[in-house]
């Protein structure tokens, strides 16, 4: 096991075994690859030979270079070619019957001292080197696809695992670029266990029809800044894969949120798998195709939906970062905008937090400062909603507090004109109590804005089962003109991203909590090999725990499933005041400003 990893094979030359290959054969190893199907073993011959030329093409490697790695890569159907491995991966199907099969043939077939690793991203580490002959030098090495792109290497251990094979193949994943994240043997690791259960809480919330397939991937690439909306992802890691992992996660867990979407059982077994069938939840051009196409439940469009009301000019209350963000957005698309606070001082200090915030975009270029006074003159501070008088639309922003919405709508009923549309950016409390407030709950909606609201895209439309159908109709134009992106939703907790989200945060935490990983290995593993913009703990710091916590209580409320529980570890921090970069302690620490 001290040994160098020069001489390496890949059992199992699927998308994964082979761009293991191409990963190994590059950095230099000679590559041994098996697998018992020879159109297999050719087409991964053919997927190096493309990936090398195109690397030729791009002035990457030279023509020599190429040949020598090509040389370095050679296919076999027997696992008796593995004899002189000192490495072998496995990366059969995901079933332990497959993989131990292997297992029991390669200790008959390899030296002493190779190390094994299996491929896996659900199944017990554990049990299948309990099965082997020399259970110390079998342990996990979890790549994630596309093999080539993706950074993270998840060393999986057991308790019977060698630290010598540990220490062998880590130095291993460095030398081929990637970061190697230490982790136990648990179903899932860090990255799929976190990954995994967010994945079919979203399958969960579509086959409920709480909202479009389109709506929900938009909602989690737009509103959390993720590659790919958590649908269309499972369609590319393959609708029976995400089955058989979550299958494994609940048998490990007994976590509700981990037990398979019935949706992805129906699915499965109907062969509608994803891309490499060319349907699951979205419809493909051909089996293997990236390519979406229109299918029965693709939106025909607008053709046919209500006819909205005309908005010239949008009242905003609140004085805080929101109000003034959404004021700047209106104003920007040319709408006019009273911004009314409990005082004019409030009033005019949010005006001057928009006045800066336009300058800083003259300063880099994207605005003229002509757009930037024309914007400016647009926006009416007021003391008082009495302002709100004439406006065609209303849109409240201040605390997240029901009591004081409730009264905040109250008042609005009184004094916005009949026909003015009432909308509250509530991200957690019930929209249908805030137009419970009024006399009119058919013109109350909810219009979800991101922070901050100038820069991100996504708007949440949750529709109360009191709104009417032109009340809808007038916020998606509404929200199209200002140009952000709208996603139709219910009047429920979390609505689409805060439903989706806080669970997978919430499981953070808890792998913490119970000394399973490290917050910088969370961290690293989720931006690592989940494409995550931040790390559930540097988001976790940056939103505020107290603000994680209330929605991981309203949640809770809402959905009564015990895996919502907000994590003791969050109530204990937030207990003690530490609240995040706010405060300058959440789960790391800061510098004090």
């Amino acid at each position: 096991m001290d040994t160098p990893l020069s001489t390496i094979a890949v059992v199992g030359l699927g998308t994964m075994g082979t761009g293991i290959a191409d990963v190994l054969a590059r950095a230099g190893r000679e590559v041994i690859g098996i697998d018992i199907s020879d159109t297999a073993a050719a087409q991964a011959v053919a997927a190096l030979e493309a990936s090398t030329a195109r690397a030729v093409a791009r002035e990457r490697i030279t023509e020599e270079e190429r040949q020598d790695v090509l040389a370095r890569f050679r296919t076999f159907s027997d696992l008796q070619a593995a004899a002189d491995a000192d490495l072998v991966i496995e990366v059969v199907p995901e079933s332990y019957e497959a993989k131990q099969e292997v297992f029991r043939a390669l200790d008959g077939i390899v030296r002493p001292d190779a190390v094994l690793a299996t491929g896996t991203n659900a199944l017990s580490v554990t049990r299948l080197a309990a099965d082997s002959a020399h259970p110390e030098r079998v342990l996990g090495l979890h790549f994630f696809t596309p093999v080539q792109a993706m950074k993270l290497v998840e060393v999986v251990s057991s308790v019977l695992t060698d630290p010598r094979a540990v220490d062998a193949v880590t130095r291993l994943a460095h030398d081929l670029g990637k970061e190697p994240v230490a982790v136990g043997d648990r179903a899932g690791f860090i990255a799929d266990g976190l990954l995994f259960g967010y994945l079919n809480q979203a399958a969960a919330m579509y086959e409920a029809k709480y909202a479009s397939r389109e709506d929900i991937d938009a909602a989690m690439r737009l509103g959390c800044g993720l590659p790919m909306g958590p649908l269309a992802l499972l369609d590319l890691i393959g609708v029976d894969t995400a089955r058989t992992v979550l299958e494994a996660m609940y048998a490990d867990s007994h976590d509700r949120l981990h037990a398979p979407a019935p949706i992805l059982k129906q699915l499965s077994e109907a062969g509608l798998t994803g891309r490499k069938t060319g349907r699951g939840f979205y419809t493909y051009a051909e089996p293997g195709s990236g390519e979406v196409v229109r299918d029965a439940l693709t939106p025909l469009g607008s053709a046919e939906a209500a006819a909205g009301r005309e908005v010239r000019s949008v009242g905003v209350a609140g004085s805080g970062t929101m109000a003034s963000g959404i004021a700047e957005v209106f104003a920007k698309a040319g709408y006019e905008v009273v911004l009314a606070a409990r005082s004019q001082e409030k009033a005019d200090t949010a005006k001057a937090r928009i006045a800066k915030s336009l300058a800083r975009s003259v300063d880099k270029g994207r605005m003229t400062a002509e757009a930037r006074d024309t914007t400016l003159a647009l926006i009416t501070a007021a003391g008082t909603l009495d302002a709100f008088a004439e406006v065609d639309l209303a849109v409240e922003a201040v605390a997240e507090d029901l009591e004081i919405k409730q009264e905040l709508f109250a008042r609005l009923d009184k004094i916005c004109k009949p026909g003015a549309v009432l909308a509250t950016t509530t991200s957690s409390l019930p929209v249908v109590a805030c137009a419970r407030a009024t006399s009119r709950p058919q013109d109350v909606i909810g219009m979800h804005f991101f922070n901050p609201a100038p820069a991100m895209k996504l708007v949440e439309i949750v529709r109360t089962v009191l709104t009417g159908d032109d009340v809808h109709a007038t916020v998606r134009e509404v929200t199209t003109k200002i140009r952000k992106h709208p996603v139709d939703c219910g009047d429920r907790a979390g609505f689409i991203v805060n439903a989706l989200l806080f669970p997978y945060l919430n499981n953070a935490i808890k792998m913490v909590q119970e000394h399973y990983a490290t917050l910088d290995d969370i961290d690293a593993a989720m931006k690592l090999g989940g494409g995550y913009p931040m790390g559930p703990f540097e988001l976790l710091d940056v939103v505020g725990l107290d603000v994680s916590l209330a929605i991981e209580q309203v949640l809770h409320r809402e959905f009564r499933d015990p895996g919502l529980a907000p994590a003791p570890l969050l109530e204990h921090l937030v207990a003690a005041g530490c609240l995040g970069r706010k405060t300058g302690r959440g789960f790391r620490e800061y510098a004090r400003r």
